[in-house]
């Protein structure tokens, strides 16, 4: 049985712009590999409303979960509250669970609740929320989308909160072998491979050092067995 699929999407003119690195990604991707779950498309839109509720639909229409990643902060250009509301034609206000969490952070730190800050406590009415026990704002849940923050240690702490209440797949295993040949020499070799273990993924990542050529081949599948077969033949074949 295949296992359950899932995509992402990243938020945020920053991304497009160039000034910011998204990490996020890449702890995301781990995170599900480890858990069998098959992130299988990333997207990244600008903070544009109409592209944000367009990637939302589509999204959430053709994978099992969707992690969103950005927008859900105080200023002006954090929309992205309002888009899922508007993709799934929810109502969105400051809800009473939420503001408790941000009144009761606030007091504690001896800072306002103000206007820009209560919008971190705009959530869908049909939103369960996901704990924040970073920054307590929370992220929140609206059928399969889960919508988080996009500061990377927030986003983190939110995938943790979010991976116990999905049901995973088997983890996907490799092995990987470096061989220092040209892919112009193993492509032919590595096809009929491919071929024979079709049940297995098997990329080739080529690289240049001190003037040779080489590639990493990763085999790529959920039997640990079949694996371990590919990638004995591979080394049989690669021996001399």
């Amino acid at each position: 049985m295949p296992n359950p699929t899932a995509a992402m999407l990243v938020i945020g003119d920053e991304i497009l712009s160039g000034r910011t690195r998204d990490a996020n990604m890449h702890h995301l991707a781990g995170q599900l590999t480890e858990h069998g779950i098959d992130l299988k498309e990333v997207r990244v839109v600008s903070d544009d409303a109409d592209a944000i509720v367009a990637a939302v639909k589509a999204l959430s229409a053709a994978f099992d979960t969707v992690f969103t990643s950005g927008g859900i902060g105080p200023t002006h250009d954090d929309i992205t509250a309002d888009c899922i509301a508007a993709a799934f034609d929810d109502h969105i206000d400051v809800r009473a669970d939420a503001r408790a969490l941000l009144q009761a952070h606030y007091d504690r730190n001896g800072q306002e609740l103000n206007e820009a800050r209560l919008r971190m406590a705009r959530i869908p009415d049909t939103a369960t929320l996901i704990e924040n026990p970073v920054s307590i704002a929370p992220g929140f849940t609206v059928q399969n989308v889960h919508v988080m923050a996009g500061v990377p240690r927030v986003f983190e702490a939110m995938v943790a909160s979010v991976l116990p209440t999905l049901t995973g797949g088997a983890p996907l295993l490799s092995e990987t072998l470096r061989i220092d040949r040209g892919e112009g020499d193993i492509a032919g070799p590595l096809g009929v491979l491919a071929t024979d273990f079709d049940d297995l993924s098997i990329g080739s990542y080529p690289f240049q050092k001190d003037g040779k050529y080489g590639a990493n081949i990763v085999i790529r599948g959920q039997d640990a067995a079949r694996i371990d077969a590919a990638m004995t033949r591979l080394k049989a074949e690669f021996s001399a």
